[in-house]
């Protein structure tokens, strides 16, 4: 059996590379979205650390809500705890501490992201280069779980790591959904419109989902399409439901290793099955942001669960 400490450090691990990406996907959607020029900038970014949760933070040493000042505190600023580098940095302490359960391959690719993205992110970060620093976060981090996917063992360590990385996921997913309700629309006229359209489109490309979601929808940016295919859809590998499925199979996996289930198990079997008996027409009725607020927090109180049913002290 693993231990909890070995169990703490692979979860987490997990998480905070999983939050690295998509810190660089929400700044990504801010980005986009800003350039819709649907109101001022401003509101865009405020919308992205409000979604993002860090907006309290930000606000303690900032005032201006700008594209340079709002992605250098989520991508460089070691005081906000939820930052790529922050991120990496405490994805990197977590895998030398369970360095001896890693494959060589994975504790490389960890610490060669680290040092990758340290020297990438060591200056101030100008707009034009933004672009490209994202692109590098995220390939950086895909590098590591193709490293952890193809070299390591399918045993508990292994689910460990899915379980943080798919609640991570699961998070960030509502999280940038949820940007859509800020703001983002001047009012209730353009629902529909061109605009309207071109920011379902960006919410789409940040979560890596736009080429599958006009496969599948043949191009129609209706917002309950969206919605259904970001929360609803289990073949989508960033919707909710493809996040829970994952995250209930590998705890099976560990029921069945350790002989033994833990609330956590009935709390994501409940959320599962909800995710499974909704209709995105049931979302819209009780209000997506409703909605999406309300799986942000159970999704964390799974998290909690987990650390205490596992205990990851």
């Amino acid at each position: 059996m693993l231990l909890g400490r070995s169990a703490n450090g692979i979860y987490w691990m997990h998480r905070y590379i999983e939050r690295a990406e998509n810190m660089a996907r929400l700044v990504d959607t801010g980005l986009r979205l800003s350039l819709t020029q649907a109101g001022t900038a401003s509101d865009e970014w405020a919308s992205v650390l409000t979604s993002a949760g860090v907006r309290d933070v930000f606000e303690e040493e900032n005032s201006d809500y700008d594209t340079a000042t709002v992605s250098n505190f989520l991508l460089r600023d070691l005081k906000n705890p939820s930052s790529v580098m922050s991120s990496m940095e405490t994805a990197r302490t977590n895998a030398r501490m369970v360095r001896t359960a890693l494959t060589r391959e994975t504790w490389e690719s960890v610490n060669e992201a680290w040092m990758a993205l340290t020297r990438m992110l060591k200056r101030r970060i100008d707009e034009p280069d933004l672009p490209a620093v994202l692109d590098a976060v995220k390939r950086e981090t895909a590098l590591i779980r193709g490293a952890f996917q193809g070299t390591m063992l399918r045993n508990e360590i292994f689910d460990f790591a899915q379980i943080g990385t798919l609640i991570e996921r699961a998070d960030n997913t509502s999280r940038i959904l949820d940007v859509k309700y800020y703001v983002l629309l001047p009012s209730v006229a353009w629902v529909g419109s061109s605009l309207d359209n071109h920011q379902w489109q960006t919410i789409l490309r940040s979560v890596s989902a736009l080429r599958s979601y006009r496969w599948t929808y043949e191009g129609d940016y209706k917002p309950t399409n969206v919605a259904d295919y970001l929360i609803l859809d289990r073949r989508m590998p960033r919707s909710l439901a493809f996040c829970y499925r994952g995250i209930c199979d590998s705890l099976d996996y560990l029921a069945d290793a350790y002989g033994v289930r833990h609330p956590c198990h009935d709390l994501a079997a409940a959320k599962f099955q909800k995710l499974k008996s909704a209709t995105v027409d049931d979302i819209f009725e009780e209000g997506l942001h409703e909605f999406l607020k309300e799986f942000i927090h159970d999704n964390g109180a799974l998290g909690d669960q987990v650390a205490a049913d596992f205990r990851f002290y």
